[in-house]
């Protein structure tokens, strides 16, 4: 065994980077407001300072990304064949030419209240615009730059080596899906997804384990989730609001990966010819020790601080300009449709009589908020609020966080990303975490109450 052959600096570089990662995506801080990350936090302080500029940047940066996305387009493929990510970038797809399009035409109507008021309203564009881009903005910042603190220097190696035999049996996926979880869990969905995306690239992960831990385990975050109980005005409930919302995200865990369309995915990886990392614990080592080898190995291999500042900067132009546009594009339709048609009212009728079945206190109100959630996540939470019954909202809330897949955000990035769902895929997923979790949540709503 050659695990004798390290220098004390070896071991260093693996576990001080790594720690730094862990500290800066999941240790939970005490502030003011509840308990946060230091991501969350840093990127609290950069949306302060440029309060009254973030909306013109992100602006800014939807419209360069269409302009780009054009030059691109119209010079071919070729053109950008020196610097491979900025090919990747900007020579996308005619559906993701017009998609970035689109966005930059919302984008500069919102920002300069053109048109109808429905485009720029203070519930739809401005909601993106000014609040949930600023968002992204901010945390993508930091996000992009510290990812390859958790990616790089051996701790997914680890981690995943020792969590293969939980991960397998239960939900079909390799052990370093377990970051993922909990870097969403504690810090944000989207910091899930982008994880996930770049490991399918990496080729760490086939499209099948890719689609199923974009879509199931790249949770609501703990703050997201005291942000939702507090506008459905139940604040003291939220520790038995949390362990619902994670029982039935458990319970989705389970069954959704068994079922199509996730099932239904290929165990390939992007390189057709790649086999994947090796889950197979070699002669002489045990769990924790073959996973600390890899580790170690992994670390050895970033020898360069340019390299990982140059990383840290393409992870955040990737999702800066990857992911603003379609986050533009689709959630402000959605949120117009949402707004100003009965749509989701109509959608919503057939749950009338399930929730009324499982008395559910004022079913036809609770109904309408059911499949608004693909939407934006928030916008159960807001109808609900001023539904009477306790038991009520806190059901509507519940479901709204394990639904998990929302245009505004989840949905925009999924698509966005490298991640293999499509708009279709993501409907259906939507409406079968529905169906899986609704009962459960009102099951224990009714134990609670």
């Amino acid at each position: 065994m050659e695990k004798n052959h390290y220098r004390i600096s070896d071991h260093i570089k693996f576990i001080i980077p790594s720690l730094i990662g862990v500290f800066l995506f999941m240790f939970p801080l005490k502030t003011d407001d509840g308990v946060t990350i230091p991501i969350a936090l840093l990127a609290g302080i950069v949306q302060d300072a440029l309060a009254g500029r973030l909306s013109a940047i992100m602006m800014v940066i939807i419209v360069l990304t269409a302009v780009f996305t054009l030059i691109a387009k119209m010079s071919g493929k070729d053109a950008l064949q020196k610097t491979p990510f900025f090919q990747q970038l900007f020579y996308v797809s005619l559906f993701w030419t017009i998609t970035r399009v689109i966005a930059a035409i919302f984008a500069v109507m919102v920002y300069f209240e053109l048109g109808p008021s429905f485009i720029h309203g203070a519930d739809t564009g401005k909601m993106l615009l000014d609040d949930l881009l600023h968002v992204l903005f901010a945390v993508f910042l930091f996000a992009g730059l510290f990812l390859p603190l958790l990616m790089n220097f051996g701790l997914l190696e680890l981690v995943g080596t020792m969590m293969t035999k939980i991960m397998r049996p239960l939900f079909k996926l390799p052990g370093r899906a377990s970051i993922d979880s909990l870097a969403s869990w504690i810090g944000d969905g989207t910091i899930g997804i982008l994880l996930t995306s770049k490991q399918y690239e990496e080729g760490n992960y086939t499209k099948r384990e890719a689609a199923v831990i974009g879509t199931t385990f790249s949770i609501v975050s703990i703050t997201f989730s005291l942000v939702i109980i507090g506008e459905v005005g139940l604040q003291h409930m939220f520790v038995p609001f949390y362990l619902t919302v994670l029982f039935a995200g458990f319970v989705a865990a389970l069954i959704m990966p068994r079922i199509p369309p996730l099932s239904r995915k290929a165990d390939r990886y992007i390189d057709p010819n790649s086999d994947g990392v090796s889950e197979e614990i070699p002669e002489g080592y045990n769990v924790f020790t073959y996973g600390y080898k890899k580790a170690i190995d992994r670390g050895r291999k970033e020898t360069s601080f340019y390299q990982f500042i140059k990383e840290g900067l393409q992870n955040i132009l990737d999702m800066w300009m990857g992911v603003a546009p379609v986050v533009m594009a689709f959630g402000l339709t959605a949120l117009i449709i949402a707004e100003n048609t009965p749509l989701f009212s109509w959608l919503g009728v057939p749950f009338i009589p399930v929730l009324e079945w499982m008395q559910v206190p004022s079913a036809t109100a609770a109904s309408e908020t059911i499949l608004i959630g693909f939407a934006d996540m928030f916008l159960p939470a807001i109808l609900a609020s001023g539904i009477e019954e306790e038991i009520t909202r806190f059901i509507i809330a519940a479901l709204s966080v394990t639904q998990l897949i929302y245009m505004s955000e989840v949905g925009g990035l999924l698509l966005g990303s490298k991640v293999p769902v499509s708009f279709k895929d993501l409907v259906v997923i939507f409406l079968l975490r529905t169906l899986i979790t609704l009962p459960v949540i009102i099951l224990i709503a009714h134990l609670i109450f």
